[in-house]
């Protein structure tokens, strides 16, 4: 399976293993590009990879292996709860990236380390939520719906 998407890199993540939660993680590559557009200015002369386009290809791969998605919703990026940038990421290198799964309050955590050749690049945590078409979380609504009731019983 290969994904692509909107936003700071033109590259695309192939996902090489699905994984199985509690077993293995699921593993990608991307291929970083000479031709990536945020070379031209990062730095002219001494090209480096942005941070925050690691953090995009790690976040594709981590869309294209996200388990059990429940039908009926859109799983959306909702905090990136955490990231460590360990080395740099040069045009042309192999951007592997492994995804630990676990489920927590509904939606989904992923723990996510992105190497290259050279050794570990990159460690990230992010955090994924359901949304509904209106883009609200899923079950949102109703647990509003409540807190109103309450503080409606608590002001009487």
């Amino acid at each position: 399976m290969t994904t692509a998407a909107c936003g700071p890199v033109d590259g695309t993540v192939e996902v090489v293993d699905p994984g199985v939660p509690g077993e293995r993680p699921a593993r990608c590559v991307a291929v970083v590009g000479a031709s990536e557009k945020v070379f031209a200015g990062h730095f002219p002369g001494f090209a480096i990879f942005p941070g925050v386009c690691v953090v995009e290809y790690v976040q594709r791969g981590a869309l294209a292996t996200m388990p059990e998605r429940e039908p009926g919703g859109r799983w959306v990026l909702a905090a990136v709860e955490s990231s460590r940038f360990l080395s740099p990421v040069y045009p042309g290198d192999e951007l592997t990236s492994e995804y630990v799964w676990s489920r927590k309050d509904g939606g989904w955590r992923c723990r996510a380390s992105a190497a290259t050749g050279r050794g570990p690049a990159a460690q990230i945590r992010l955090r994924f939520e359901n949304r509904d078409a209106d883009g609200a979380a899923a079950g949102a609504g109703e647990r509003s719906d409540q807190d109103v009731r309450a503080r409606g019983a608590d002001a009487g």
